[in-house]
């Protein structure tokens, strides 16, 4: 997610906000990554000229923020020098990374190439960290970026995938994190696209949606009166930014979806292709850098200007000019459906097949649960084995208990 201050009044259906898949080249072959990324990069990565030709375009349309991705980001050797020319053209340039590698001279170099943060992926403790990452160390390697990036004077934040080898971990890794000096930390549903959906033993049960965002807010809460205590204010307390995919309309609804003192906000819809906007290595062009590439490809670079895919194409578009009526299954009746609109699209749709219906939400557990009932997801169709790609889980209802 963009920082606070990257999207003001009159932003949206802008590209504000851009997360920008650089190479598919990685040290890393995540056993839940969603690009399915691992040593080779893809065979048309666009080149250094044609990386600083696409900076210049976003600089052209407004863009504040971007976020650099792989595989790997830093494995690429022009990195400082696309870092140099977006924060030379006003960008706040962030990386979010895996941390392997990442040594104090690499991080010195870029930020003095003008990036300003990075977040490090910690999913739960050591243990089950190096289980998801596929790779004895990725724990404490990750542990030693952040305490790397903190010395060179960059901001740090973690993320963590919530599934169902984590959720019934989050307290120990979130007030971890904190004790290594972390002061943001992003949660986000693991979603089976890529590698996780070959694993649907690790998808979280949709029930434990309750589950998740009760601990995590009352986490949220006990952080927010540790700040008090010490005589800070809220805005310095340790922050837990839900994702996308995690909360709606739930009693813990604001407490997720708001920095700590800085206003209160719930869930207003998917936002792709409104301020936010994900850019491949290959060119390929996305509404959000989530969704599965197949049916939200925009457009390639190569071929079609930027800003051209960002004002014609459909795939773009499509939550700019979507109505009510691709809803369906509980999210069509559901009291929230207007503005809602089923919750995060990359979600239902990797999961269920086609967007428009959510079931990892907490309004609907809820609603649920009060009738005695529950949902369980089985796999009917498998990946297929392809970078963002996705299989088809169907709901099945059934008594609560």
């Amino acid at each position: 997610m963009p920082s606070a201050r990257a999207i003001g009044q009159g932003d949206l259906d802008k590209p504000i906000y851009a997360v920008w898949e650089i190479t598919l080249r990685c040290n890393h072959a995540c056993a839940h990554c969603g690009s399915r990324a691992g040593p080779a990069p893809r065979e048309t990565e666009l080149s250094t000229a044609e990386l600083l030709d696409v900076a210049a375009e976003l600089i052209r349309l407004g863009t504040r923020e971007v976020t650099l991705i792989g595989g790997e980001a830093y494995l690429r050797p022009d990195i400082e020098e696309l870092v140099r020319f977006l924060a030379s053209g006003g960008v706040r340039v962030t990386m979010q990374t895996g941390g392997r590698g990442l040594s104090p001279r690499l991080a010195r170099r870029l930020k003095d190439a003008g990036m300003k943060a990075v977040g490090v992926s910690v999913d739960g403790p050591e243990a089950i960290h190096d289980v998801l990452r596929d790779s004895a160390g990725s724990w404490r390697a990750a542990l030693r970026a952040l305490e790397v990036c903190r010395e060179v004077g960059l901001i740090t934040t973690a993320n963590t995938q919530i599934n169902n080898l984590t959720w019934d971990k989050l307290e120990e890794t979130g007030w971890m994190l904190r004790d290594q000096g972390v002061r943001v930390w992003r949660v986000q549903l693991t979603v089976p696209m890529g590698r996780a959906a070959d694993r649907p033993e690790w998808i979280l049960d949709p029930p434990r949606i309750l589950d998740v965002c009760d601990t995590l807010a009352a986490m949220q809460l006990q952080a927010v009166q540790e700040a008090r205590d010490a005589g800070l204010p809220p805005s310095r307390a340790f922050a837990i930014q839900s994702s996308n995919n995690i909360g709606y309309y739930g009693p813990t609804e604001e407490i997720l979806r708001s920095y700590p003192g800085q206003g209160s906000a719930y869930w207003t819809g998917c936002q792709a292709g409104r301020y936010t906007i994900g850019i491949e290595s290959d060119g390929t062009v996305k509404g959000c850098p989530s969704l599965p590439t197949a049916p939200y490809t925009g457009g390639n670079l190569r071929e079609v200007p930027l800003a051209d895919i960002w004002a014609d194409a459909e795939a773009i578009r499509f939550v700019r000019d979507r109505d009510l009526a691709e809803l369906w299954g509980f999210c069509k009746t559901c009291y929230y459906a207007d503005v809602c609109r089923a919750g995060c699209s990359f979600t239902s749709h990797c999961t269920l097949g086609r967007r428009g219906n959510n079931p990892f939400c907490y309004h609907r557990a809820a609603t649920l649960k009060k009738r005695g009932l529950r949902e369980r997801l089985v796999q009917k169709e498998p990946a297929a084995g392809e970078p963002y790609d996705f299989g088809r889980f169907e709901v099945i209802e059934e008594p609560w208990g």
